[in-house]
């Protein structure tokens, strides 16, 4: 939590004893109005600080220097299956309800101008669950595929009015609702909403619900008095976790061809990365004459990891093939407009699968469109050995578009350096 966050929460409070010094010389009605405006305010600070004063926050000590892991959603689930399985409470915050839409294609055709899910029955479908190959998977595995014909739910926040007018660029980064720190460095580094050179840059965060109990319980009082902060959070009802982040990756695509006609251009990638917008707008200028521009860390002839103990790893019989379709890491990545909404089109046609990058290589493929591999997109660090002193020379920084892998301290030090009267001796021609 920054010092700004709480000087926030402090003009809140002295607008509310301000206020009660002009509540004698007003009329009855008129004290009552603000009486009941005062007592809002006044509720959201108390609620907020006792939060904080209960240590709560955990992105409080992460942002003093103590990392934060996100949740490891496979153990998670695999703690939690057997008195789930069946009530399935991994995917459930709330009762939900199947959309009633006929899928994605007829929606894109008639052009909805809002968000058309207000409720969903995500029942277990318990069609195949005597299978030989079903049984026979791990605990998480089963889970995903008895809900994983749940594709859409209701939007908690939402903010359609980032894409008024023309955007030349939308920012869109997956966050997870603790992680209150890695939002607010991106506010004031690379993701400021600024125009450059005459080119309109909005931001946008997408979030989950938390699969925590307590998280939901009071990080979701602090998530929604941020929004009303900052205006910059997109939050739907289906829990964050790792399997999850495809929802998250289709229901960008939804909301974005609902609301976003006159978007150029969109960067999206993960909290934790270093990215430089004046190299990317560089980059955009030279390749506008691109058709269904998608570009950045792309992987070709990626194998499907078999090994039980790897975080990507998927079991033969969820996906049988030898290699996926080329596909970027999802640290970041750009795309034009354009191939997002035929991209929204494409996902329909295929069914979820649990590792958003290579679900979305999966609709490119179904596209017949080729990522472009970029080599100032680093997602897995500049170099290999994670030790090297080159993974922290704000010279090479300089040149890049996207470098994965940054705390908020290393972010915010990097950024400082690479804006700073740095002098190279040359800028590395990537652009």
């Amino acid at each position: 939590m920054t010092v700004s966050f709480f000087r926030k929460l402090s003009c809140e409070r002295n607008a509310v004893l301000f206020g009660t010094e002009f509540l004698v010389r007003m009329t009855t009605r008129e004290r009552w109005r603000v009486y009941k405006r005062i007592s809002l305010m006044f509720f959201l600070a108390v609620v907020t600080l006792t939060v904080v004063h209960r240590g709560n926050i955990t992105s409080m000590q992460d942002f003093q220097g103590d990392r934060i892991e996100r949740q490891a959603p496979m153990e998670l689930m695999a703690e939690d299956y057997k008195k789930d399985l069946i009530s399935g409470s991994f995917w459930k915050t709330v009762q939900r309800v199947v959309s009633t839409t006929e899928g994605a294609k007829t929606t894109q055709k008639q052009g909805p101008t809002s968000w058309d899910v207000t409720s969903s029955n995500c029942s277990v479908n318990l069609n195949f669950s005597s299978s030989e190959w079903f049984t026979g998977l791990e605990a998480n595995f089963k889970q995903f595929l008895l809900y994983r014909h749940c594709r859409y739910f209701p939007i908690l926040m939402n903010h359609p009015e980032k894409c008024a007018g023309d955007i030349d660029l939308l920012m869109v980064i997956k966050s997870v609702i603790t992680q209150y720190d890695r939002r607010e460095v991106i506010r004031q580094t690379w993701g400021k909403e600024q125009v450059i050179d005459g080119k309109r840059i909005k931001t946008l965060f997408l979030l989950g619900t938390s699969s925590n109990e307590e998280e939901r319980a009071n990080h979701q009082k602090l998530l929604e008095y941020e929004d009303y902060i900052y205006g910059d959070i997109l939050q739907w009802d289906f829990m964050d976790s790792f399997f999850n982040l495809t929802l998250k990756e289709i229901h960008f695509l939804k909301w974005f061809s609902t609301y976003c006609g006159n978007t150029r251009y969109i960067f999206k990638g993960d909290d934790d990365v270093f990215v430089s917008v004046p190299n990317i707008l560089e980059y955009l200028e030279v390749s506008k004459d691109l058709k269904d521009l998608f570009v950045g860390d792309v992987l070709f002839k990626a194998k499907p990891i078999r090994k039980k103990q790897n975080k990507y790893y998927i079991p033969q019989a969820l996906y049988n093939k030898t290699l996926y379709p080329p596909y970027a890491g999802g640290g970041g990545f750009l795309m034009d407009g354009p191939l997002a909404r035929k991209l929204y089109g494409a996902c329909e046609t295929l069914e979820l699968y649990p590792i958003d990058d290579v679900f979305l290589g999966m609709c490119l493929e179904v596209l017949q469109v080729t990522p472009i591999k970029h080599n100032a997109f680093k997602t897995f660090g500049l170099v290999k050995n994670k030790t090297s002193r080159l993974n922290r020379e704000p010279c090479f920084f300089k040149s890049m578009i996207v470098v994965h892998k940054l705390l908020p301290p290393d972010l915010l030090e990097m950024w400082r350096l690479v804006n700073s009267d740095l002098i190279c001796a040359q800028k590395m021609d990537f652009l």
